[in-house]
């Protein structure tokens, strides 16, 4: 009889040490798997101005009258917003734009940019309903920035510095510059990296 009840206590503690090899296991791999899909920011090309520095000062003619400021200490950020009408994923993105330009009024100033043919661009300004944004054509501002590639989003702070900038294709890479601004880091990519 004690030599039964013997065998099942050895049976038990090698099944107790077994479920905590797997439970240490389980866990090893889900710190992995998090570590492969943290959230991915704006792509950042280190071209340009950098994050930080002083933003470059612009006044253009927007497409729908007015002008726009780009940079300067205005007392609220700005997100300038580079686009092209024959970009598929920039259109992807304007009902994006919309939505944070509302969400985010408080604080946010949305503008667009771009350039090259000013008839081609009105039309797309026409048809897309981008009324409520400002829109100017520059070929200054896409050199200064060194714009290579669309879409692509400047975040400028409310004191005039580049707050967060990168190549955007979904509404979760335009918000990671938001996440960077108010995490004091270049890209949410260094803020992952400072944790790691």
């Amino acid at each position: 009889m004690n030599e039964a009840l013997l065998v099942s206590n050895v049976f038990l503690w090698g099944v107790v040490l077994a479920l905590v090899v797997v439970v240490l296991a389980l866990a090893r791999q889900i710190g992995i798997l998090y570590e492969r899909v943290a959230p991915m920011g704006a792509l950042m090309m280190d071209q340009g101005p950098k994050v930080g520095e002083v933003a470059p000062a612009f006044t253009l003619d927007s497409i729908g009258g007015g002008k726009l400021s780009v940079g300067g200490n205005t007392g609220r950020s700005q997100l300038l917003f580079f686009l092209s009408p024959t970009c598929p994923v920039c259109k992807k993105l304007l009902p994006v734009l919309k939505s944070i330009q509302g969400a985010e009024k408080g604080w946010l100033d949305v503008a667009l940019a771009s350039d090259g043919d000013l008839p081609e661009h009105a039309e797309f300004y026409r048809k897309a309903d981008l009324k409520s944004f400002p829109y100017a054509l520059s070929t200054d501002l896409g050199m200064t920035y060194r714009i290579a590639k669309l879409p692509y989003a400047v975040l400028i702070g409310e004191d005039g510095r580049i707050r967060g900038k990168g190549l955007v294709n979904s509404r979760e890479q335009l918000e990671s510059l938001f996440a960077a601004k108010e995490a004091g880091v270049a890209s949410i990519q260094e803020f992952i990296d400072q944790r790691a």
